[in-house]
């Protein structure tokens, strides 16, 4: 066995760590398979068991060898198992953040897998308050926050396309609709192709508090010259 201390050595222990690492990542994992992301129940059950499996072998480790000289061939760093938990969740992470034009998806849901990684490695070192504060903390921000979002301000992104005849010029027109509606063009490219004859005005707008495409095409569509317009 590892040490003389029989709550080291204990079986029960080493079980409870790794139940208690299940439970924490089923409760976030649910919130995130509730809203069909991409990394859900089970993902979140692995990373946070997983982590806390690691964690009890690293501590395993450091009991069996702990008594080495330093003057030991054998070099004894337990840490590092720990450290390289956090380097090789990232790659888990950076899998489940998709980039869709100026929106980002996923950014919670690859905080949550590095968050319950810290889970499991807190449950695996013992430290069971802790996590269970923690397991706390995070369904309060993923599930009571989330009913603040509609109440919050925020300012929304909508991407612009218009296309009109290559020897029309309606940007001056297009800037004026934008200030009627008190948008902010955050963004603009324009694009002239002569063998198509078209010009083609690609635009980020925000500021805008409420949906305002389909107002917009309508106004745009009247513009002399237009030919096709598109927003997302």
């Amino acid at each position: 066995m590892w040490a003389d201390d029989p709550m080291v050595n204990s079986p029960f222990l080493l079980i409870l760590k790794l139940v208690l690492a299940f439970v924490a990542g089923t409760l976030i994992g649910i919130e995130r398979e509730k809203h069909g992301r991409p990394a859900g129940l089970r993902t979140h059950i692995l990373v946070c068991v997983g982590a806390c499996l690691m964690m009890v072998v690293s501590e395993g480790v450091f009991f069996k060898f702990g008594d080495l000289s330093a003057q030991s061939v054998v070099r004894l760093d337990p840490g590092r198992i720990g450290a390289q938990i956090i380097t090789g969740i990232g790659f888990l992470g950076a899998g489940v953040i998709l980039k869709e034009g100026v929106s980002v998806r996923g950014l919670t849901t690859a905080a949550c897998l590095w968050y319950v990684a810290g889970l499991g490695m807190a449950f695996g070192m013992g430290m069971f308050l802790i996590g269970a504060v923690a397991t706390a903390l995070a369904l309060i921000a993923l599930i009571a926050m989330k009913k603040l979002e509609p109440v919050l301000k925020k300012d929304r992104f909508l991407n612009l396309c218009v296309v009109t005849g290559s020897d029309v010029d309606v940007l001056d027109q297009l800037q004026q609709v934008f200030t009627n509606h008190q948008v902010f063009v955050s963004n603009i490219e324009q694009d002239v192709n002569l063998m198509e004859k078209q010009r083609r005005y690609d635009f980020v707008l925000t500021r805008h508090q409420q949906r305002i495409g389909r107002e917009l095409v309508g106004e745009i569509l009247e513009l002399n010259g237009v030919i096709r317009v598109r927003y997302k």
